[in-house]
């Protein structure tokens, strides 16, 4: 049985934007953030693509993790994820070989299939390409365009060719752990905000995962909320702002990450309540004692061989803690 100081932990950024603050001090934060984790010996910093979110910074996400790794030494830096049927596996080959060229043995390129933005949005991304039923072999393509240049080849990326960057697999479901395991790819599953299929998804993985030129054994990745503090009390008390984020998804009003709340269950219907406990039904909430404590079940649910953290805080400087505190219990630092 794998204990916390067995398994690898990363973070998970979406460049949140707090109300009454700016884009730009949602980039400065990452930064920091991204700089003292590295300093506390998390693996990757990991951010992720959204889109028409004012809230969610890191659409641009390659362009965002070249500031994060200009700003850093040596945290791995990579997408969770790229949302590859918005665009040409080409442009992906070429964008991820430019931040691998720049930053040498530092990039990872997680890779998902969703939209990541509402319907509206992904028309004005994709115009009129929205068919996803080729995702399989888009991923097919990608690889290809990374791998050194063959003898003939009219298309190449340049930079990307050669480069060999490890590509993921990211999903909510049992479609992405399956292709996952064709592949031969690791996969990453995000828990943190779709929980339901997480344990059957992971068993398909491990059960059907063919050995590859990336991958011989099964590698999983397990994403959670997280929200440390010195108290309990206060876990909870910051916690609420995740729980707004969610709540006002489900209202399809992605507003900017609010301010904490005294007494939510004021504010919210019992529906609403329980539609955000289902979405995070994972969630890591609390004090040191029950991060660690709750943090070993889930490794011990999960079988994970990582675990990247998103912690949705309003306050940067307790979003510091919170992460500190996981350094703390897993033996990071």
């Amino acid at each position: 049985m794998k204990t916390i100081q067995d398994v690898s932990y990363s973070v998970l950024d979406l460049s949140p934007v707090q109300e009454g603050k700016t884009i730009s001090d949602a980039f400065k934060n990452s930064l920091d953030l991204a700089q003292h984790t590295e300093r506390w010996g998390f693996k990757r910093f990991w951010m992720a693509e959204h889109h028409s979110m004012d809230g969610i910074g890191s659409s641009a996400t390659a362009v965002i993790l070249g500031y994060i790794a200009q700003g850093t030494k040596s945290i791995r830096i990579g997408s969770g994820g790229i949302m590859l049927p918005n665009h040409p596996p080409l442009i992906i080959a070429e964008q991820f070989g430019t931040l691998e060229t720049l930053y040498p043995g530092r990039v990872d390129l997680g890779l998902g299939r969703a939209p990541g933005t509402d319907q509206a949005t992904m028309r004005a991304i994709r115009r009129g390409h929205l068919n996803q039923d080729n995702f399989p072999e888009q991923v097919q393509e990608l690889l290809h365009f990374l791998k050194p240049v063959e003898q003939g080849q009219l298309v190449k990326a340049v930079p990307g060719a050669g480069t060999n960057i490890p590509v993921w697999l990211l999903g909510s479901s049992l479609f992405s752990a399956q292709l996952a395991a064709s592949m031969g790819l690791p996969f990453a599953f995000a828990g943190h905000f779709a929980p339901t299929q997480m344990l059957e998804a992971i068993r398909l993985y491990k059960m059907k995962f063919t050995p590859s030129e990336y991958l011989q054994k099964p590698h999983v990745m397990v994403g959670v909320q997280m929200v440390a503090a010195d108290t309990d009390e206060r876990a909870k008390y910051l916690a609420t702002s995740m729980q707004q984020q969610f709540i006002n998804l489900t209202k399809n009003k992605p507003l900017k990450l609010q301010p904490p709340i005294e007494k939510p269950e004021r504010v919210w219907s019992p529906m609403e309540w329980e539609m955000a406990q289902e979405r995070l039904e994972i969630s890591i909430v609390g004090s040191p004692e029950r991060v660690k404590k709750n943090l070993q079940y889930l490794i011990d649910q999960t079988g994970a061989d990582e675990v990247i953290i998103t912690s949705h805080i309003y306050d940067h400087q307790e979003r510091l803690r919170s992460y500190e505190i996981a350094a703390q219990v897993t033996g990071l630092i």
